[in-house]
């Protein structure tokens, strides 16, 4: 499986809506994904690592693929699209990693 992560720096004064982002932005990336994104999830940053740091990231949205080559062709076709939401939620400059998952492991209560 192959998840793709979309990384959004933190930083003074960073601008992001989060309803807007898991409610509409996501909506969004799913209806143009299609079947071809097994599923997403959106993780809010709380902290770094040290005590009373700030967390580097304010928002990282995570996508499944089967395979990369799902990834880009879907992205390919509707990249623009997507990418051309930011605006609406934000005005991080957002990084993406792409990574073949070796391990997900949850917890039943998950």
């Amino acid at each position: 499986m192959i998840k793709v992560s979309v990384l959004y720096p933190n930083r003074p004064g960073v601008r992001f809506d989060l309803g807007y982002y898991c409610g509409t932005h996501m909506a969004l990336v799913r209806e143009c994904l299609g079947e071809a994104c097994l599923g997403v999830a959106v993780d809010q940053g709380l902290a770094g690592g040290a005590p009373g740091s700030p967390a580097p990231f304010v928002v990282v949205g995570h996508l499944f693929f089967v395979s990369l080559d799902s990834f880009q062709r879907c992205f390919a076709e509707h990249g623009e699209r997507i990418m051309g939401d930011l605006p609406n939620f934000t005005d991080a400059e957002p990084q993406v990693q792409i990574s073949d998952v070796r391990l997900d492991w949850r917890a039943p209560e998950c």
